[in-house]
């Protein structure tokens, strides 16, 4: 009896089961025909679209560049699209900056470094609807080649530096596709800071621009910061040059610390152990020795310094500045004071797109110097601080927060963005520093200050062996380790002097920027190696 009942059951369950199994053979031959249909649709869809798009021939997706051409094909800057060119039909390269389809027709914002203007592409006899379309699919960040009638507008169009044209567009191809996801949105980047809280906007952190430099360093605010960079350079060098100095390069890996610091890395050297070069300045004097009379280069100055601050890089580009004088080393602080203001008037005269471009984002005060430069002595400063409320030593040199404090009270009093501070403490100054001929307390060294933060330090540089010995020595330095150095004034040194000017520092102050990597392309400091 029960033997009988499961076999019965057995005969329901496995009807059952082929019940079911019937049901999903014939779901998944459902889902098939469907499949199959849509899939014909879309083919058919293609056909009859590709047959009606007359204007096939005039977008997609072009062949990537590997130089199989030469085109005799000029393209416009995107910075040249001004009202002359008006009616005229040419090509641009840029990239897409924004998209927006409304209707029959697709607004571009299309980007060319810190220069941007609107093109649209409308349904007419040049444009199709798939033309249309496709335009508004183009990924953010897309390189495309357009060619395009240049258009005067009735109404200035504000949100583009070009905002008297526009770009008709007749023919669009993309030369490289960007991803669709991009890690960082270019007007977030360039947002000023609290701007757009109240609507949720975003802002972009120092850390995700650093990680995406790449992307970062497109926005308009980046690339403005590095044309005045380059243009600092330029005039550093015109500057020197017109006077009369020969630029050098110096080695960057040497057998000792540069400043006797121990603030240096270490490299191995085939089977032994040497460093990186703190600083030029042996080599910069060694050539004053050599009869180079007047000398300066530009290059990478590395500091081991554990510093994660506002102004401090492991790596940075190191401005420096040597010359023999004649009597003081006044000689020297005039020569290069007069350096900085020419490259000040430089930049004011010749970079106030850049200025104004990074002033939307960051707002800062003009910067403002004199003529002459004004030069305190370090005994004036601490005067100056004591009067203000600080407590310090005569011999101790100026924190962070009191060179601030100074620079904001020689604002106040003299009106000034950049001063020398002469005359500081011998004790806080390199072994090579000479010392003041009448009160060995000092020495004649000095440092250059822009909006009350140091950008150069410098000195007259002791030129005579034994006095060099001396000094080294008290310093606790490796006299074997200097050897040729000391040997370089041994066989008649001239009186010399000079200094080095960090880059990133002048152009964040210049800037009134408030972070140094905002102003190192790919900056270095004790977390960050890359990218």
């Amino acid at each position: 009896m029960v033997k009988e009942e499961v076999q019965g059951a057995t005969e329901e369950e496995q009807q059952a089961q082929s019940k079911k199994g019937l049901k999903k053979q014939q779901k998944e031959a459902e889902k098939a025909a469907k499949k199959a249909e849509k899939q014909a649709k879309l083919a058919a869809d293609q056909h009859t679209t590709e047959e009606d798009d007359f204007a096939k021939d005039r977008y997609g997706v072009s062949a990537m560049v590997q130089s199989q051409q030469k085109l005799d094909r000029p393209l416009v800057r995107v910075h040249d699209l001004t009202v002359a060119k008006a009616d005229q039909l040419l090509w641009v390269r840029a990239r897409v900056h924004t998209s927006r389809a409304k209707g029959k027709q697709c607004f571009l914002v299309l980007r060319q470094q810190q220069f941007n203007v609107q093109a649209l592409v409308a349904v007419g006899d040049r444009a199709s609807k798939q033309m249309v379309k496709f335009a508004a699919n183009i990924t953010k960040e897309s390189i495309v080649d357009v060619e395009a009638v240049v258009r005067r507008v009735e109404q200035k169009i504000e949100s583009c530096s070009q905002q008297d044209v526009e770009l008709h567009i007749e023919r669009i191809f993309v030369i490289s596709q960007a991803e669709p996801r991009l890690p960082l949105q270019l007007d977030d980047a360039v947002r000023p800071d609290g701007e757009g809280e109240e609507e949720g906007r975003a802002t972009v952190n120092q850390d995700t621009r650093l990680d995406n430099r790449v992307i970062d360093l497109r926005t308009t605010t980046s690339q403005a910061i590095f044309r005045l960079q380059s243009g600092v350079c330029q005039l550093f060098r015109d500057t020197l040059t017109n006077k009369g100095f020969v630029e050098i390069q110096t080695p960057k890996i040497i057998s000792a610390a540069s400043e006797g610091g121990a603030n240096v890395f270490t490299v191995s050297y085939f089977k032994t152990s040497a460093y990186l070069a703190q600083s030029p300045q042996l080599y910069k004097q060694m050539c004053i020795c050599a009869d180079f009379d007047k000398v300066f280069c530009v290059g990478p100055v590395f500091r081991a310094e554990d510093s994660n601050t506002h102004r401090h890089l492991t790596e940075f580009v190191g401005l420096d500045i040597e010359m023999a004088f004649n009597y003081h080393y006044h000689e020297v602080i005039e020569s290069i004071t007069d350096t900085m203001v020419q490259i000040f008037k430089g930049l004011r005269d010749n970079f106030q797109t850049e200025i104004q471009t990074v002033n939307k984002q960051f707002p800062s005060e003009p910067f403002k110097f004199l003529e002459p430069t004004l030069r305190l002595e370090f005994t004036e400063g601490v005067a100056m601080l004591r009067e203000a409320g600080v407590e310090m030593g005569d011999e101790e040199d100026l924190s962070t927060p009191n060179e601030k404090l100074l620079g904001r009270l020689v604002k106040e009093k003299y009106d000034t963005d950049f001063y020398v501070l002469d005359k500081y403490p011998l004790a806080v100054r390199p072994f090579y520093t000479m010392p003041d001929p009448t009160d060995r307390k000092y020495s004649n060294s000095y440092d250059m200050f822009m909006r009350g933060e140091e950008i150069l330090s410098g000195a007259q540089r002791i030129h005579d062996a034994q006095l060099l010995t001396e000094r080294a020595t008290h310093h606790q330095i490796d006299l074997e380790k200097i050897k040729a150095y000391i040997d370089s004034f041994r066989f008649g040194a001239p009186p010399h002097g000079g200094g080095g000017i960090g880059l990133e520092r002048v152009c964040m102050l210049y800037l009134g920027l408030h972070n140094v990597r905002q102003t190192s392309m790919f900056p270095r400091d004790p977390k960050r190696l890359t990218p």
